[in-house]
C-alpha cells in the first residue's frame, strides 16, 4: 500500500500529514524523486511523531522522511503507536476521574447519612407537661404531686404552669431531690398566656442522665418560690 495514500485517508485533517504531503508533491514537480541525505535514528522519528505540531517544519531530515518510503513506513507506525498511547491515556484519566467522582459522591452520602444520624440524635425531642390541674410541692410541703415522665435525650419542653401561676421569667430545673439540690439539668424561660393558661417552653439536656426517679422544679423569677414534680426519665 502507497504510504502516502493512506496517510492522506488516515489524517487529512492533521496539520502535520497536509504538510508531509505538499513537501512530497513540491519534490515530485521539482524533479527531486530520491531523498537527500541519510535516514535519521529512530529518536529523531518517534520525537517528529510525538511532537508533529510544534517540532520545527525546516529541519532538513523532515524532508528526507517526506521523501522516504522506510522512513514513512516507520513514521506511520509511531504516529500510531503514539495516538493509541494517548487514546489509552485519555481513557485512563476518564476512568480515574470516574473513580474519583464514584467515591467523592460515595463518601458524600456516607457523611450526609451520618450527619443525618447525628442531627438526630442532638436534635431536641419536643415534649409537653400539663401540670395545669396538678398539686404542686412547694419547698419541702407534703402534698400530692403528679408524675412526670421524660426521655433521656436532648428535650424542647413545653410546660404548661398550674392555675393561677404568674406570668414572668421561670427556672425549670431537673434535681435529684426535693430540696433543689443535685441539679442535673436547668434553663431560663418567660411565660406566655395561651387560652388564659401561662406556658413556657424551656430546652433540657438529658443525654448523659441516668434512667431514674428525679424531681422537675418550677422557679418564678419574682418570689423564688421552688415547686416540685415527681420526674421520671427513662
Amino acid at each position: 500500500m502507497n504510504p502516502l495514500g493512506r496517510l492522506r485517508s488516515s489524517h487529512a485533517e492533521n496539520r502535520f500529514e497536509a504538510w508531509i504531503i505538499e513537501k512530497h508533491r513540491e519534490r515530485v514537480l521539482s524533479g527531486q524523486t530520491e531523498p537527500i541525505g541519510p535516514c535519521p535514528d529512530d529518536t529523531f522519528l518517534r520525537g517528529l511523531a510525538r511532537r508533529s505540531n510544534t517540532i520545527p517544519l525546516s529541519d532538513p531530515r523532515i524532508d528526507h522522511a517526506a521523501n522516504c518510503p522506510e522512513c514513512m513506513s516507520r513514521l506511520l507506525v509511531l504516529r500510531e503507536q503514539h495516538q493509541s498511547q494517548n487514546r489509552k491515556l485519555v481513557l485512563a484519566l476518564g476512568m480515574a476521574v470516574c473513580l474519583i467522582l464514584a467515591v467523592g459522591i460515595f463518601a458524600w452520602s456516607r457523611y450526609s447519612a451520618h450527619r443525618q444520624q447525628m442531627l438526630a440524635s442532638v436534635s431536641p425531642v419536643p415534649q409537653t407537661v400539663d401540670l395545669w390541674n396538678a398539686g404542686t410541692y412547694r419547698g419541702e410541703q407534703p402534698g400530692q404531686l403528679q408524675s412526670v415522665v421524660l426521655p433521656a435525650a436532648r428535650v424542647q419542653l413545653t410546660i404548661i404552669l398550674p392555675r393561677f401561676s404568674l406570668p414572668g421569667r421561670y427556672l425549670v430545673a431537673v434535681t435529684r431531690d426535693q430540696s433543689g439540690s443535685g441539679v442535673i439539668a436547668e434553663g431560663l424561660a418567660p411565660a406566655t398566656s395561651i387560652q388564659a393558661q401561662e406556658r413556657l417552653s424551656v430546652s433540657l439536656d438529658l443525654r448523659d442522665v441516668e434512667p431514674g426517679a428525679y424531681f422537675l422544679s418550677t422557679t418564678h423569677e419574682q418570689d423564688q418560690a421552688a415547686y416540685y414534680y415527681p420526674l421520671q426519665i427513662k
